[in-house]
């Protein structure tokens, strides 16, 4: 089962890392780390950097799509190109699925058009330009398409891809191998939860990296 995860400049780590850990694990899974061109590309931190070993066309079928989101997910909302391989894949994938700010991705490339949709708090409503219904989920499942919201949930998101794909037992057994069994020390995972102090020091923050981000040269 081939699963592509496209990278590109600025995308979030955990964004491709957490569904990989868990998707990885099915039987004869084949994971395809993709981009334009193949080569290395840097998370939005500027701290990490993971290599693409295909290009868009030496992956023109995946099974399974799972687009991450990150910063860089702005620069690429015209970006024909990926926008183009995404409808392109989206016609014969089994799933088409986004984490985070993804889900723009995927609205750019017409995707979305009359979903419901789901992605980072900070970023929801702008998934109404591309047509879609922003829900305030954890996930979101329309038909193939299934969404998820600000990074950790990628990994809820490919557990429930594993469940669709070999039922709930096999879901079971790679959330314990992974030990995914999370206690946060904090109940403030979304805007509805955490102070509201704290929500508008982490926009402000989140607002004041990506202008940074969009200031840097694009590579």
């Amino acid at each position: 089962m081939q699963v592509a995860i496209p990278l590109y400049e600025g995308f979030t780590a955990l964004d491709a890392i957490g569904p990989y850990e868990v998707l990885s694990r099915l039987p004869e899974a084949d994971i395809k780390w993709v981009a334009e061109q193949a080569g290395p590309k840097q998370t939005e931190t500027n701290m990490l950097r993971i290599a693409a070993d295909s290009s868009y066309a030496d992956v023109p079928s995946p099974e399974i799509l799972v687009v991450p989101g990150g910063f860089g997910t702005r620069r690429l909302l015209e970006d024909e190109p990926l926008l183009e391989w995404i409808r392109s894949v989206h016609e014969t994938s089994t799933w088409t699925t986004s984490v985070c700010t993804g889900s723009l991705l995927l609205g750019a490339a017409g995707v979305l058009n009359g979903l419901e949709a789901t992605t980072h708090w900070a970023s929801l409503e702008q998934l109404e330009q591309f047509g879609a219904k922003p829900v305030k989920r954890r996930v979101v499942e329309q038909g193939k398409v299934m969404t998820a919201a600000g990074v950790s949930a990628g990994i809820d998101m490919a557990l429930r891809l594993v469940d669709k794909l070999f039922g709930p037992e096999a879901a079971q057994a790679i959330q314990l191998g992974i030990e995914y069994d999370p206690e946060p020390p904090y109940d403030s995972g979304s805007p509805d939860k955490a102070p509201a102090e704290i929500v508008k020091v982490v926009r402000a923050v989140s607002e004041q990296m990506e202008r940074d981000f969009e200031a840097e040269p694009a590579p």
